[in-house]
């Protein structure tokens, strides 16, 4: 069964891909922008903060309402729908973190003598 997408799942997601191409910091020159894709409907939705605003990172609280599913008692997001997933836009495009990560190579050590 999937779990609902959380900030504590982000957390872990970030810390699993630390130093990749699946966290904003490695990929942003790339031209990837954190976003999430609802799977049941397909649609893209870049990360923003509560106001609006395009985020550099993954926020939750600036979804829509319908992909919410838990708030605090002072309104914060909680938790979205299970059909979200985390992950990033380029170029009109959705990639997963394991995509961008994959799309986004570290140069190894050698390359940089």
């Amino acid at each position: 069964m999937a779990r609902a997408l959380t900030a504590g799942r982000l957390e872990r997601e970030n810390a699993s891909f630390q130093g990749t191409g699946g966290v904003s910091a490695c990929n942003r020159d790339h031209g990837f922008r954190p976003a999430f894709l609802d799977t049941e409907t397909g649609t893209i939705y870049l990360s923003c903060n509560g106001s609006g605003q395009p985020a550099p990172f993954h926020r939750l609280d600036g979804l829509p309402d319908e992909l919410i599913s838990e708030r605090d008692d002072h309104g914060r997001v909680i938790a979205v729908k299970q059909t979200v997933v985390s992950g990033f836009e380029r170029d009109g495009c959705f990639y997963t973190r394991e995509q961008a990560a994959c799309f986004v190579v570290p140069p190894s050590p050698q390359q940089g003598r």
